[in-house]
């Protein structure tokens, strides 16, 4: 029979970390809702005629959020999205999902998803304006 050495101990030990960590992976995405609205990552509503989301205007957890296109100096149209009257800077990327100042690494599939988390992700702090 052969000895036990500190090689096989830590292997083993590695192995059966990188099953844990994978199984609880599976646990969470098995464990996570079927509606993204839940989440803040909600389904596209409607579109206008040219491809871009519509205006929306609500009051989310207490604040204003507003969302409209916008004609600025640029070649094409984008979106302005205000959180009680101040700008929110957001992008559309290439795949048409939605990023902005507050929540840059985390994407969403409309401007209303974007400002609502950049809503809670405030915390109830007021938005400063990047300029």
């Amino acid at each position: 029979m052969p000895q036990l050495t500190r090689r096989h101990a830590l292997g083993a030990a590695a192995a059966t970390a990188l099953t844990g960590l994978a199984l609880g992976g599976l646990a969470q995405t098995a464990g996570a809702t079927s509606d993204p609205g839940a989440t803040g990552h909600e389904h596209p509503d409607g579109h206008a005629g040219h491809g871009g989301p519509q205006p929306f205007s609500e009051t989310f957890q207490g604040r204003r959020i507003e969302g409209a296109p916008s004609h600025g100096d640029a070649h094409h149209g984008g979106y302005a999205v205000r959180i009680d009257g101040e700008e929110l800077h957001v992008m559309r990327n290439a795949d048409s999902t939605w990023v902005s100042v507050i929540n840059h690494y985390e994407t969403f599939t409309t401007p209303r998803a974007v400002a609502r988390a950049a809503v809670i992700e405030l915390q109830g702090a007021r938005l400063v304006p990047l300029a």
